[in-house]
């Protein structure tokens, strides 16, 4: 006899389904327990099933809610469910795939997929047959319930599905699947693509093989009159670009003028879908000449999709000008992420590319959809294709923005204003002759009455920035200054928020030139503290922070240490140690304590007591869950981060005055266990406040040298790039102040940092760091370190050219000339490279200058007048006349 329910029993679960669709929280609350009781009864998930599948007498949202219910349970306790119990489920599952009812159907599609995930589809042997052989019923629903699970199993188990443990289905599904492009239902041929797609990315071999059917496939489908099966069609073309570009470009044209098309598409989810393909070719090398021919009709697509629909209207509130004094729902407030820190160099043209990573895609104006959609898509796209197509785009963008830009309507205004600043980018070259007409104007669009409009015009302005700061002053720099902070205090939230951030932006680019302007900066974003809810705070601490980086010292002055630091304080008082607000409140202190300096002290003894502390909770935290981590939850780490961080901000602007704290905390024991966390940020962080403290307080560093330095020698590796960079820069601080006590630990480190130096695609920032701290153990033990002179001196020569001249690069030149008078034959083979890096040199001190012309006249005397000449002759011409001027060589 197969089970069946008791009447009792089926009655008070049923009650209890009913309760809990109940708006009441309280008895939800209640359902939530007496559920949590009902569990420790074996077959109370077969009244579950039984309530799913064969009470058709109830309501369909009931019996849904039994489904997912069940659902959880197996999440959570399916390998504790008696084997009887499970076999009943499966099997009620397969029996009812073909409910009547969709919601039923789908409710069974996503329990069969759980029960799968749980590494079940090994132990369900019958799971993939029984339902490819449903997809060939007669029964329109049972072919749509197995449709409907297959594709959610091919989402959730698709490495499974193609492994042998399996013996490898995919080879039979794929082309079943593929079958299925033709039926006369959408539903069933949009699951049919749709299964197929899960397994482009991956360049599965069983798609593979079909590949040119797929294709195919895909080109009979462009025209399907059901929005789904189009935008499934545009998914696996936009997937196909990236994979298999190969096999689609003799079918290049076409494909264009459909994507054309479907971006117009009325449905906006398959438009959305179809922009996406312009992304995609964009990052392959034939889009220039794929869309070349296209590009006219493109930009004004594209430009089309970058107006706000009226449902973004009224999602963004767009007729709500004031809500300043609203405050912020929680759920508004996206996470953050702390960017621990890392040690890197100034290079001598200017900026490095490398730290370029901020979040340009402008349409961060959108928070509140921050779903991707259709106008930040088609913004994106227009900014890739600024970059590939260059100024050769103006031409079809100018005459788009001199009809947008004036626009009476100002939904088509905002759209051209976004337009100017997407293509800042890729076509700055060419909008310089017309920026100064357009700046001005931009600047009055600051006052518009449309907050939306005054939005998007902060972010605009912003991507041209750069541009701002080169002109005179009084022109443009100061009324945009002007504006922008008026707009900082604007009533509208999302106006201060694009404000902030175009704010920030400038700080970025202007640096020292805001130093005449400080104390008018900093009065509005002091001002602000008192009008900002929760969310524009957060952003408001990232402008100070920025502030402090961009003006580093000048900030230290007794009336501008009186206006910021109150506030600052006062949050830093309010904030409870959980509080995740105190990430950014840390991280902006730790910018404007390393630009105060000496400023910083009356303020640091708190703050650093209170960092301390932190860690210690974290650690003490982590130590608990370790040991009983059914009792403790895992610590947050990020708050161990973030003021590990800070400390090192204290210990570079305090510098010697932060040792007294230090003496009387247990931070470098504490120090010693972040060392070896786990979690890559964790010795991130611990890494540079470590080499913070030793050039600050070494004194109280060195007693613990012995146990750090096996710990650093461990973390040289290069598969965590930036733990692997702090360690190597910490170690070399710790040899500048170790001296020749650093011996013992040489050729603990010295290994890895030339493994490091003559890895292939390292980046930048570590070359320099592991080429320095070289450097510099050769400075302090030549003996050491010179034998492998041959080793590295190319990479290092080549590393360190572009650095701009500093007290790091003064020592590791030293520790290379040292290294040099120990084994002048190891650089003997690369002495072309070490003349280069020399003559990289803008003014080094006197001593190291003799250095340097004590070495190249050795080895001018040494080859002879002759060689010399014919050696200096491969030189190019600057370097030859740089080094005769300087050193007479």
């Amino acid at each position: 006899m197969a089970w069946q329910p008791e009447e009792n029993g089926l009655r008070q679960i049923l009650q209890l389904l009913k309760e809990s669709q109940s708006p009441d929280t309280a008895t939800q609350r209640a359902v939530q327990q007496k559920l949590e009781e009902l569990n420790k009864y074996p077959d109370f998930n077969n009244y579950l099933i039984f309530v799913l599948t064969k009470l058709t007498s109830e309501d369909e949202p009931t019996r849904s809610l039994a489904g997912l219910i069940l659902k959880n349970n197996v999440r959570a306790h399916y390998h504790k469910c008696p084997q009887e119990v499970c076999q009943f489920i499966k099997q009620e599952c397969l029996k009812s795939i073909g409910d009547p009812s969709p919601l039923i159907r789908a409710t069974i599609g996503i329990l069969i997929t759980t029960i799968s995930a749980k590494g079940e589809l090994v132990n369900w042997p019958e799971l993939l047959p029984t339902l490819c052989q449903y997809l060939d019923s007669e029964d329109y629903n049972v072919c749509e319930g197995a449709f409907g699970a297959l594709q959610k199993i091919c989402e959730d188990s698709a490495e499974a599905l193609d492994s042998d443990a399996l013996n490898r289905p995919l080879n039979v599904l794929i082309p079943k699947f593929l079958q299925f492009f033709k039926h006369s239902s959408p539903k069933i041929r949009s699951h049919a693509i749709a299964c197929v797609n899960q397994f482009i990315i991956t360049r599965t071999q069983a798609l593979m093989i079909h590949i040119d059917s797929f294709i195919e496939s895909l080109f009979f489908l462009a025209g399907d009159e059901d929005p789904e099966v189009r935008k499934n069609v545009c998914r696996a073309l936009v997937m196909l670009v990236e994979v298999r570009m190969d096999r689609l470009m003799p079918q290049m044209n076409n494909i264009v003028e459909y994507m054309l098309l479907r971006t117009q598409d009325p449905d906006d989810s398959v438009a959305l879908e179809a922009c996406e393909y312009w992304l995609s070719i964009a990052e392959q090398p034939v889009c220039r000449e794929v869309l070349a021919p296209h590009i006219e009709k493109l930009v004004p697509v594209l430009v089309r999709g970058m107006k706000y629909s009226e449902i973004d209207i009224i999602l963004l509130k767009g007729d709500v000008e004031e809500d300043d004094m609203i405050p912020d729902k929680e759920s508004d407030i996206k996470p953050r992420f702390h960017k621990s820190k890392s040690h890197t160099q100034k290079h001598q043209e200017g900026g490095d590319p490398e730290d370029d990573d901020v979040s340009d895609d402008g349409l961060d104006d959108d928070d509140a959809l921050s779903d991707w959609n259709l106008r930040k898509c088609s913004a994106a796209g227009l900014d890739v294709l600024a970059n590939v197509f260059r100024d050769d785009l103006l031409p079809i963008v100018l005459p788009i923005l001199k009809e947008t830009l004036f626009h009476q309507d100002w939904e088509i205004k905002e759209s051209g204003i976004l337009v100017l600043g997407a293509i800042a980018e890729g076509c700055m070259n060419g909008m310089i002759p017309h920026l100064p007409e357009l700046v001005p104007y931009l600047i009055s669009c600051l006052a518009d009455k449309k907050a939306l409009v005054r939005s998007i015009t902060c972010w605009t302005l912003s991507r041209y920035a750069h541009w701002v700061v080169g002109q005179p002053h009084d022109q443009y720099l100061k009324p945009l200054m002007t504006e922008l902070l008026k707009r900082v205090l604007d009533a509208n939230k999302r106006v201060q928020e694009a404000a902030c951030s175009a704010f920030a932006t400038l700080e970025e680019e202007a640096c020292t030139e805001l130093v005449p302007y400080l104390g008018f900066i900093l009065e509005t974003l002091v001002y602000a503290f008192n009008k900002y809810q929760h969310k524009n705070l957060l952003i408001l601490y990232d402008a100070i922070g920025t502030l402090a980086d961009s003006v580093g010292h000048h900030l230290n002055k007794p009336e501008y240490i009186s206006l910021l630091m109150p506030p600052l304080i006062q949050k830093w008082n309010v904030l409870k140690d959980e509080d995740k607000d105190l990430f950014p409140l840390l991280e902006c202190l730790s910018s404007v304590a390393t630009a105060l300096q000496s400023g910083f002290l009356p303020y640091c003894e708190p703050v650093f007591r209170r960092c301390v502390s932190l860690v210690e909770q974290t650690l003490t935290q982590s130590y608990a869950n370790m040991t009983s981590p059914e009792q403790f939850d895992p610590p947050d780490k990020d708050f161990m981060i973030v003021a590990l961080d800070l400390l090192s901000g204290l210990a570079e602007g305090l510098e010697h005055h932060i040792e007294a704290l230090v003496a009387n905390s247990g931070i470098l024991k504490l120090l010693f266990q972040c060392m070896q966390d786990p979690m890559p940020e964790v010795r991130q962080s611990s890494f540079a406040l470590l080499g913070d403290l030793t050039k600050a307080c070494f004194q109280h560093v060195k007693p613990f040298i012995g146990d750090y330095m096996p710990i650093l020698a461990n973390n040289l590796n290069p598969e965590f790039i930036s733990v692997c960079n702090n360690a190597t820069w910490a170690i070399g601080e710790i040899s500048i102040q170790m001296g020749a006590d650093m011996r013992p630990y040489v050729q603990m480190v010295m290994t890895q940092l030339v493994d490091i130096i003559n890895r292939p695609n390292t980046p930048k920032t570590l070359l320099e760091n592991t080429a320095i701290t070289i450097g510099r153990l050769g400075l302090v033990c030549p003996q050491e370190v010179a034998p492998m002179l041959q080793q590295f001196i190319r990479q290092w020569c080549t590393s360190l050219r572009n650095i701009r001249d500093n007290e790091e690069k003064d020592s590791a030149f030293r520790g290379v000339c040292q290294m040099i008078s120990v084994n002048p034959g190891g650089v003997v083979q690369d002495f072309i490279f070490f003349c280069d890096a020399v003559a990289s040199w803008v003014h080094p001190k006197e001593d190291l200058k003799k250095m340097f012309c004590t070495i190249l006249h050795g080895f001018k005397n040494q080859v002879g007048e002759e060689n010399w000449r014919r050696f200096s002759d491969q030189f190019p011409l600057p370097l030859r006349e740089r080094l005769a001027m300087q050193y007479s060589v």
